[in-house]
């Protein structure tokens, strides 16, 4: 009878071949990760800077639009132009990235880290700018610019929970369908029947305060106490034109 005998491993190659073990099992790790937090609805193929056009500027632009600096709106043009660029940049400096205002692996990372995978803000839901009608349906426009709208509300307004030390903001209203708006006694010209709308309840900050630093973030309409009828809520939107009233605090 032949006995097959197996020779003795050496130490040495007892060490090799879990050395060759563990790197197979890192691989299949890295092999089978899923993709980067929140990148669900939309990813980033490219590094984007000055004289980039496309969808993917028009994406990053809505992420970004809540950091135009003081008094001013960016357009979501998928454009990216020396706009763009400063809000790229303001959002970098904002949470502590290189600030080249060029959007990169880093810069894309963070926005993940702050967004689901709806696109909204990890802050902000849909419900939140919703609270009044069961769809997106029957306003000033059609539901799904309703909808475009309000996300990006909800992205200024993450800009806006960030610069205030990342409490909490409370949304009262937003979107309303033209029921909804009669029902609460809005103005038959409110944008909040565009969905670009919000209406802030104090909460950690004072109206005013809120008022105040929304003038940041690219806010075209700011309405506080002392304007009428707002003596409880600040209000945020995008109207065409620059539109700030807030007397009792000083804007």
């Amino acid at each position: 009878m032949l006995l097959h005998t197996r020779a003795p491993v050496s130490p040495v190659s007892r060490l090799l071949l879990a050395l060759v073990l563990l790197v197979a099992g890192l691989a299949g790790v890295v092999a089978g990760a899923g993709p980067a937090r929140a990148d669900g609805c939309y990813t980033w193929s490219r590094t984007l800077s000055q004289g980039a056009t496309g969808a993917d500027v028009t994406q990053l632009q809505i992420r970004v639009a809540g950091y135009p600096g003081y008094g001013a709106v960016l357009d979501i043009d998928g454009s990216y132009g020396p706009a763009t660029a400063a809000a790229v940049k303001r959002f970098q400096t904002a949470y502590g990235l290189a600030a080249d205002g060029v959007a990169g692996p880093a810069t894309f990372s963070k926005i993940y880290a702050l967004q689901d995978d709806d696109c909204t803000p990890v802050h902000f839901t849909y419900a939140e700018l919703n609270n009044c009608n069961t769809t997106w349906a029957g306003g000033a426009v059609s539901a799904a610019t309703a909808k475009s709208n309000a996300l990006r509300t909800m992205w200024k307004l993450e800009a806006l929970r960030h610069a205030l030390g990342d409490q909490s903001i409370r949304v009262t209203s937003g979107f309303r369908s033209t029921a909804c708006n009669a029902a609460v006694g809005g103005a038959s010209t409110s944008r909040h029947l565009y969905g670009d709308a919000a209406d802030l309840g104090a909460g950690p900050h004072t109206l005013c305060r809120l008022a105040q630093q929304a003038r940041n973030h690219g806010f075209n309409g700011i309405l506080g106490p002392g304007y009428p009828d707002h003596s409880d809520h600040a209000h945020v939107d995008h109207r065409p034109s620059r539109f700030w009233s807030a007397s009792s605090c000083g804007i």
